[in-house]
């Protein structure tokens, strides 16, 4: 009797002990829906933004109305202007929210000091924002793209529009006028144009002289003007005494974009750009290669109506460009003609240069910048040249040039691109002569059969094009 009492007792106590986990549980369960029901009675939150700290309040800007609120002591105390707040029904600080990443797109106009920019949105509605990020405006230049918010004024982030980045190789070429043949008139005439107003200027002001705003090369391909644009980049930097220069290179058929207005702000941004570059003292050239793909002569009839607001803004950038001495415009065409006659009239491109195909001694100039002394040369030349490698190597080159012109069509086709091809040619046969076993070193042989490639090749492709045409 008494060990079926203790069993009773047992299993009583385990029934009991089960009774109060589940009261406990369902204890439990009965507060998180109280808190459940209470979050979800609760009335709504309103997002606003942080402003800065006023003592113990804040101010925030909430659909647009500028306030000064409570904080409850849970927030903390860090909070910088920009943060996104949460407001109870009270209008009383009670959380931090996420960061919003949308917003309107802003072009910077200017940079107005440390922590505000001068921003353009929605055609030209300019207002002026302020930059959430200690050194934000350091990192910002004109024609930047910014995300704004209209109802605070503040401006969150910079936007990589790699839309216009794509079409701005920002450099510093590496070629100087030593590194181009054959032009030597061109140059000193782009020398007297564009470097003397700079290295002279008291001597311009004093002539009441107005230095010429940008100059256009044309010319037929392969024949220097991309490298002569380069050259005068390279060369404005020891003209004014600036540590460095700027090439903004813009490709004229990458400019075109189908949408209305966005071709018009590129241009407008490159020039931003050019300002912002020009303001620190540094020379910048401005280059549009292909320059008649985009600014054709209005009422051509040869294209869409796109140069009707294309060629405008451009001249509009050409005449609000004077108080800046240290940007230059550079075009550069094939078909000159092709150009809208407002954009070559004196006062913007001033300077025509017309970049002509080389003759007999132009083509041993450029022949010289390729094909250079140190090069592996073949025994038989020097050997020819008495041991001298630059006599060996000018003995070269006459022999390519006279092969060249020996043929009655060659100045059609002869230009700065085939001659370096020639010699390309030329170096790529003496690699496969010594891969195949033979003796190392560049004859002239290689190069007569190198230029007597070139030249068929030339003749075949203006066949094709012709036969096309």
């Amino acid at each position: 009797m008494v060990a079926e009492g203790q069993d009773q007792i047992a299993g009583l106590t385990r029934q009991n002990a089960e009774l109060q986990r589940l009261l406990t549980l369902a204890r439990d369960q009965l507060g998180e829906m109280r808190v459940k029901l209470a979050e979800a009675s609760a009335p709504p939150q309103t997002f606003a933004t942080f402003v800065q700290w006023v003592g113990e309040h804040a101010d925030v800007v909430a659909n647009g109305r500028r306030m000064r609120v409570a904080v409850m002591p849970s927030v903390e105390a860090t909070l910088a202007a920009g943060d996104e707040v949460l407001l109870n029904g009270m209008s009383v600080v009670v959380g931090v929210a996420e960061p919003e990443r949308t917003g309107q797109a802003a072009i910077v106009r200017e940079v107005v000091d440390n922590d505000r920019v001068l921003v353009v949105a929605r055609g030209e509605d300019e207002r002026v924002v302020v930059l959430i990020g200690g050194d934000a405006a350091a990192r910002l230049h004109e024609g930047d793209t910014v995300i704004i918010d209209p109802r605070t004024g503040f401006a969150s982030q910079k936007v990589e529009r790699t839309g216009i980045e794509a079409l701005l190789l920002e450099e510093v070429p590496d070629v100087d006028y030593a590194s181009i043949g054959g032009l030597a008139p061109q140059i000193e005439r782009i020398r007297d144009a564009i470097e003397l107003p700079l290295r002279h200027p008291e001597l311009y002001r004093e002539h009441a002289l107005q230095p010429p705003r940008g100059l256009l090369l044309y010319g037929p391909p392969g024949c220097g003007k991309t490298l002569i644009a380069k050259a005068v980049a390279h060369s404005l930097a020891d003209a004014v005494g600036a540590d460095r220069s700027y090439f903004l290179s813009v490709k004229g058929p990458e400019l075109l974009n189908k949408y209305v207005g966005e071709t018009e702000r590129y241009i407008r941004t490159i020039f931003e750009r050019a300002r912002s570059k020009a303001h620190s003292g540094a020379p910048v050239v401005v280059f549009f290669d292909e320059m008649e793909a985009l600014f054709r002569a209005r009422g051509s009839g040869v294209s869409s109506d796109m140069e009707t607001t294309i060629v405008p803004q451009l001249l509009t950038e050409l005449d609000g460009i004077e108080e800046l001495g240290n940007v230059i415009v550079i075009g550069a065409s094939n078909r000159e003609d092709m150009i809208d006659p407002a954009i070559l009239r004196p006062g913007r491109l001033d300077v025509k240069i017309e970049v002509s195909r080389p003759d007999r001694q132009g083509s041993l100039d450029i022949f010289s910048i390729y094909l250079t002394p140190d090069l592996p040369i073949g025994e038989g030349e020097l050997t020819a040249s008495g041991g001298s490698r630059s006599a060996a190597v000018h003995a070269m080159a006459t022999a390519a040039v006279d092969r060249i012109f020996s043929e009655g069509d060659a100045p059609r086709y002869v230009s700065g691109a085939l001659i370096r091809n020639v010699v390309d040619r030329a170096k790529t046969r003496a690699i496969k002569g010594v891969v195949a076993g033979g003796v190392k070193g560049i004859t002239a042989a290689h190069l007569v059969a190198a230029s007597d490639q070139e030249l068929a090749e030339a003749r075949s492709v203006a066949a094709g094009n012709l036969t096309g045409a």
